[in-house]
């Protein structure tokens, strides 16, 4: 049951409860650094760290952090690892961080992020906040990634900066402007929310045990006592 549990957080990220495409969080990056692939990779891969490295602190401050002044709590520990993370970039990945800019800095009040803090690291133990952490990060980078990749792919004719579509087609600049990437965006959500989308489950429990005379009376049209 318990792994079980596990598998069942760390997975939800990546197609059910995906930050991006199902829950519509973190749309400001997911939207302005998506015009090439690796751009997206890099984005994903520092609001990961971010998730993993506040989840597991959070969850193991949370009983002794006064619900008053949890959020603010909340936001100094993101913006400590949202700083170490934009200094790792600078020393290790600078063109990488040329690109992204102004986004990295703003992990501090990424919605996924603080969502995740508020939603599921405070409620869960270390081992659990972590692999939340994981799982939410892998679905972002990955729905990122994909949204980079189509934008790229279709308004410049590359991919991770390879020419890939030379004697195939010409480019349409559109897919690397706003309006391109809200309409990639677009067919992505309508795509998962149809490979999600399940039977409406009937109502069966009523509060009352089963063969309630009562429950039988309403079912048949007639009126309970």
């Amino acid at each position: 049951m318990a792994n079980n549990k596990m598998l069942s957080v760390l997975t939800n990220g990546f197609l059910k409860e995906n930050p991006t495409l199902r829950l519509l969080l973190g749309m400001c990056p997911s939207l302005a650094v998506t015009t090439m692939a690796k751009n997206g990779l890099g984005m994903g891969a520092a609001a990961t760290f971010v998730l993993v490295g506040s989840n597991l602190v959070i969850s193991l401050i949370r009983k002794i952090v006064p619900d008053k002044v949890r959020i603010p709590v909340f936001i100094t520990v993101i913006a400590g690892f949202t700083t170490i993370v934009q200094m790792l970039l600078a020393a290790f990945l600078p063109e990488i961080n040329k690109q992204l800019g102004i986004y990295i800095p703003l992990i501090v009040v990424n919605c996924i992020i603080l969502a995740r803090a508020e939603m599921f690291a405070q409620k869960n133990g270390p081992i659990l906040s972590i692999l939340d952490g994981i799982g939410m990060g892998a679905g972002f980078t990955c729905a990122i990634f994909i949204i980079g990749s189509i934008r790229e792919i279709l308004g410049a004719g590359t991919w991770m900066g390879m020419p890939v579509t030379v004697n195939l087609f010409d480019p349409t600049t559109l897919f690397i402007l706003p309006p391109g990437g809200f309409m990639v965006m677009g067919f992505l959500i309508a795509l998962v929310n149809k490979l999600t989308k399940g039977k409406k489950k009937q109502p069966t429990d009523s509060g009352c045990a089963a063969g309630c005379p009562g429950c039988s009376k309403s079912m048949h049209g007639g009126e309970a006592a």
